[in-house]
């Protein structure tokens, strides 16, 4: 016992797996396919007389409603006493106008057609009058001689049914006919039992007796009348079983209430026969089905299980050997990327990936290892950023008491001496002064930044011959948004250094904005030099980081540090783009998202 523990203990982990696998499933297999084999012969064949009697009863049940709704149908065209008078008047060949053929097509007619549309099981519905001479009102009311077409029409019983005839009445509109219809002909009369036409609700027999078209050579049926005529046909003509229809007829097991089945032989075959009464229409169905395909199927199936349960044994051993084999392997190459990455290299990646659950893991840990670089490397970015930020704060904030002290003592001066345009510039140096240097948080309101802005501009325009013009269009919601301190200012010193400068002529800038659901848009855009497609083409490098810029005027930091201000406040879908026309303008366009929303007159943050 101790040999055979240590040896066990001795084998790697896939033989142990292969070998449990093999106990567990194996053996019981056997065991059970050897018992099953036993019951399946029986269980077949109770199985196929279940389903035969099954589809009988559902037959049946389609047949009861089939005749009951051609019965209703009937009744319905019988007793509709518009039709009947209508009949009469033909019968008597009394003089109908135009008009009249016209209102009773419309409205009487009309309405039976309806009535014969909105029944599924009707093949149709016709009416043939005692009267040749009128014009037919198709697909209803037919001539009388239109009826002597039809094979029962010289031998019918007025609430008879007929069976099995094709459709040859010409003209009919709902296209190509059946050639396969049973009907019930009943004679419409009048009070006094004079005959004014016939009525007859035709079905198509496929309907009423879907085993008697069967394509299945293992099935066959045939529905027997009272006066003893069979009824059978099948769709493709060649049924076997139809050669034994007289021996087929003598087996079938006799039933006066509900359905019968008998197991037998015909022509050599096993087969399932099957009797039901048909007391709606006066007759029996028998229905054939043959159960030697299964018997035989059972035969081969029992040989090939022997010889294909001793191959599975076999090829799941080695199957199963190789699988547990490369499942652990990705394991512990999955396992030995887990140890390096908890030593501190996170660069390693999983190379051994597949479709199966092991390579959705190794996929998942390489994705988790890509995010983590990335949330490093952008916390990196993030904290470096916020750092600078902090210690430019920092540098403004040293004397700026006695800046704005020294200011205000100009102005004074200045309106002492009424040079009121330079108080109006040391009032607007004094508030870009104040904004630039005031230590707040990252965001500020657009309101704020183009009240920086427009100092800034009056500025500029002391230190030109030319003059720039601030043009606003910026709606209410929007003055109220919150954006990142300075977002706004680079964009506009840019079109000013860039574009205005090198014209030397009075220019403007436009910065309009307006909403676009729930993001809204800012578009700074100057009348200057504007820009060829290559120099825009590199600006748009350097703002998105492709081309590598440094420090120094004209090179694009600013609008890139714009960029990257953007992207880490709001998220990547969120930026600058950038159009211009050589000679005419430049556009700088921000799409930003709204942080605040309007409220009862009153901005309230999402």
């Amino acid at each position: 016992m101790e040999k055979k523990k240590s040896w066990f203990d001795e084998l790697k982990l896939n033989q142990k797996i292969t070998g449990a696998i093999m106990l567990i499933v194996v053996i019981p297999m056997l065991l059970f396919s050897i018992g099953l084999y036993s019951s399946y012969k029986k269980s077949t064949v109770r199985e196929v007389r279940i389903k035969t009697v099954n589809q009988a009863s559902e037959d049946n049940s389609q047949l009861g409603k089939i005749v009951e709704f051609s019965n209703m149908s009937a009744q319905s065209f019988l007793n509709n006493q518009e039709l009947k008078e209508f009949l009469r008047r033909l019968k008597d060949h009394e003089d109908i106008s135009a008009d009249e053929y016209l209102k009773f097509d419309r409205n009487i007619i009309a309405m039976l057609e309806r009535q014969v549309n909105s029944n599924p099981y009707l093949y149709q519905i016709r009416v043939y009058a005692d009267n040749n001479s009128f014009p037919e009102m198709m697909p209803i009311l037919y001539h009388g001689d239109r009826m002597k077409e039809l094979p029962w029409s010289q031998k019918y019983h007025s609430g008879d049914w007929q069976f099995d005839y094709p459709d040859k009445i010409m003209g009919e509109s709902s296209g190509i006919g059946s050639d396969h219809l049973m009907s019930l002909v009943s004679d419409i009369t009048n009070d006094y039992g004079e005959v004014l036409g016939v009525v007859e609700v035709a079905v198509e027999m496929d309907d009423v007796f879907p085993g008697l078209s069967s394509p299945d050579n293992g099935n066959w049926g045939c529905f027997q009348n009272e006066d003893g005529n069979i009824y059978t046909f099948d769709s493709k003509g060649d049924n076997p079983w139809k050669k034994s229809q007289r021996e087929i007829l003598q087996a079938a097991p006799e039933s006066k209430k509900g359905i019968h089945t008998l197991q037998t032989e015909i022509d050599g075959k096993k087969v399932i026969l099957l009797s039901q009464p048909v007391k709606e229409l006066s007759g029996t169905y028998i229905q054939l089905t043959s159960i030697e395909g299964a018997m035989d199927d059972i035969s081969v199936q029992r040989n090939l299980l022997i010889a294909l349960l001793i191959l599975i044994f076999f090829i799941l051993a080695m199957v199963v050997n190789l699988v547990i084999k490369g499942l652990l392997r990705k394991f512990y190459s999955t396992l030995s990327v887990v140890r390096k990455v908890q030593e501190g290299n996170m660069d390693i990646r999983v190379s051994e990936l597949g479709q199966d659950e092991m390579g959705e893991l190794g996929i998942q840990i390489n994705k988790m290892l890509d995010r983590i670089q990335t949330l490093m490397k952008e916390n990196i970015d993030r904290e470096v950023l916020i750092k600078n930020t902090e210690i430019k704060a920092l540098q403004n904030q040293i004397n700026t008491h006695f800046i704005y002290n020294v200011l205000e003592s100009v102005k004074m001066m200045a309106e002492i001496d009424e040079e009121y345009e330079i108080s109006d510039a040391v009032t607007a140096l004094g508030g870009l002064l104040r904004y630039s240097m005031k230590w707040v948080s990252s965001d500020v309101t657009i309101r704020q930044e183009l009240d920086y802005i427009r100092n800034y501009i009056q500025l500029m325009n002391l230190r030109y011959d030319f003059t720039i013009i601030l043009s606003l269009n910026v709606p209410d919601i929007i003055y109220e948004q919150q954006v990142p301190k300075m977002s706004l200012q680079p964009i506009v010193e840019n079109a000013i250094i860039h574009g205005i400068e090198e014209t030397q002529e009075d220019a403007t800038i436009y910065i309009k904005s307006f909403l676009q659901g729930d993001d809204y848009k800012i578009e700074i855009t100057d009348s200057g030099s504007g820009m060829n497609e290559d120099q825009v083409e590199l600006l748009r490098k350097k703002i998105s980081g492709e081309v590598q810029v440094h420090g120094g005027s004209g090179n694009g930091i600013g609008l890139k540090n714009v960029q990257d201000r953007i992207h880490m406040r709001f998220g990547k879908e969120y930026g600058l783009k950038l159009s211009s026309k050589e000679g005419l303008f430049t556009k700088v366009t921000l799409l930003l998202p709204l942080t605040n929303v309007k409220a009862d007159g009153n901005f309230k943050s999402k």
